[in-house]
């Protein structure tokens, strides 16, 4: 069996299991990415939310055959850019996260989101976001967190 290649969060790692694990398992159990979480195992909640080449995906969703040669982001390799601090400062100054188990996917959606169109609507960002599932906080918080962090991030989107 080949090593399954892939950049995690920047560095170029190898994976040597089966094709068919999931991605959300691997990042969680091998490479102890706890920002990347297993809620429903469906991909309808979004806690398993990862940046796949820069697409929004939910890694129990994707076999691991499938992310050879593809960069992945999560949380962990997120946490240290500019983008982050932004839309952390909107998160925390909207008061827009509770207990936290849907916040790495929520800020990873948003940042998709801002990446491919800087200045959202507010119809656009509830569109950007409807993937992921918020139990605690409510979605009119993380919408304005998002809307500010598109209009404070000074043009880093």
């Amino acid at each position: 069996m080949d090593a399954i290649r892939f950049i995690l969060n920047g560095k170029e790692v190898f994976y040597e299991g089966s094709a068919s694990d999931r991605l959300l398992d691997v990042l969680r159990n091998t490479y102890r990415t706890t920002s990347v979480k297993c809620g429903c195992k469906e991909g309808e909640c979004g806690a398993c939310a990862v940046l796949m080449d820069g697409v929004l995906v939910n890694s129990c969703c994707v076999a691991m055959g499938a992310v050879e040669g593809s960069s992945i982001l999560t949380m962990e390799g997120f946490r240290d850019t500019k983008r982050y601090a932004v839309l952390d400062k909107a998160f925390a100054g909207f008061s827009a996260v509770q207990c936290g188990f849907c916040i790495p996917g929520m800020v990873l959606a948003a940042e998709a989101l801002l990446s491919a169109n800087a200045h959202p609507k507010e119809e656009e960002i509830r569109e950007g976001l409807s993937g992921n599932l918020c139990r605690c906080t409510g979605y009119n918080a993380i919408v304005n967190a998002v809307s500010t962090a598109a209009k404070e991030g000074n043009g880093l989107w």
